[in-house]
């Protein structure tokens, strides 16, 4: 690698350290706890098995943004609220305690649930109100994906609580419903917009190196609708859940993974944090997915 590159992917900023660095710890911790499930998974089972990895890394990369960029943030905080400062960092530490909750499995019904809420008011206090103001597509994007955020904690919470023959079949259910419109309108929205980053569709564009981007976001979109609707009937929920998560798995490490380290090694922080968020956003929808496939029993 010449000199200048090699400085320049190195040449961190405070957040970028952060975000990665609290994204690797959590890797390590969630590995550990899983290592015993992924061992006696067979098969895509296996992917399976990482369901809590994928979304507590997620949770912990964003948790750290909260704490290391604080300022940045207090511009999504609602004017009428008091102590805004306070809420961005209080966000920021809730972030870190789900995400080492969900690695470890540890009252995983208390962080999913209140995870779950966390989400939905964002949802209420933020992004619904101005996607019925301003009615842009990406701002429908967001509220949809942090429902689906939520309906995933909601899931996790759920089978912590016994699953859909315990106590949580409710969460369950409710998360099912969430995730499975979300997947629906991300799987037309790669229909219409065929050149975007595939998954969760944002602004950013596919990198012009990757061949058959077309291809790519048509084939996404058509798993997304189809698993969309498997979830919302309730039929196939197992299956579909496993096949959209491994797929997703698959873009993450072929697609993501590129487009990250391709942002860390930019100068400008801004394209540093771009691109771990939109790592971190992909790898926790594909948790979200993954869930559902957690939470569903093998004769479904």
């Amino acid at each position: 690698m010449h000199p200048t590159i090699l400085a320049a992917f190195f040449e961190f900023s405070r957040t970028a350290v952060s975000m990665s660095a609290a994204g690797l710890a959590l890797l390590v911790i969630g590995l550990l706890a899983a290592k015993n499930n992924i061992a006696q998974a067979r098969g895509l089972d296996k992917i399976v098995a990482l369901t809590n990895l994928c979304f507590a890394i997620p949770l912990a990369v964003f948790g750290a943004l909260h704490l290391s960029a604080g300022s940045s943030l207090l511009g999504m905080v609602p004017r009428y609220m008091p102590w805004r400062v306070f809420w961005v960092y209080f966000v920021g530490l809730a972030l870190i305690a789900a995400a080492l909750s969900i690695a470890t499995r540890i009252q995983v019904r208390w962080s999913g649930l209140l995870f779950g809420v966390m989400m939905f008011l964002f949802v209420a206090m933020l992004y619904f109100p101005s996607a019925i103001k301003t009615g842009a597509r990406i701002t429908w994007t967001i509220v949809f994906r942090e429902s689906s955020f939520g309906g995933g904690g909601w899931v996790l919470a759920g089978i912590a609580m016994g699953g859909l023959r315990g106590r949580g079949k409710h969460l369950i259910t409710v998360g099912r419903v969430l995730i499975a419109a979300a997947a629906i309108f991300f799987g037309v929205q790669h229909f219409l917009h065929p050149l975007g980053l595939p998954v969760v569709p944002l602004e950013k564009q596919m990198p012009a190196w990757l061949p058959g981007r077309a291809i790519i976001d048509y084939l996404t979109g058509a798993f997304l609708v189809v698993a969309g609707v498997c979830f919302l009937l309730a039929r196939k929920t197992r299956m579909a859940a496993t096949y959209l998560g491994s797929w997703i798995m698959f873009l993450v490490a072929v697609i993501y993974v590129p487009v990250m380290i391709s942002a860390l090694a930019d100068p400008s922080t801004a394209v540093k944090v771009e691109g771990l968020n939109y790592f971190a956003d992909t790898l926790l929808f594909g948790g979200v997915i993954l869930s559902l496939a957690h939470a569903t029993p093998d004769s479904d």
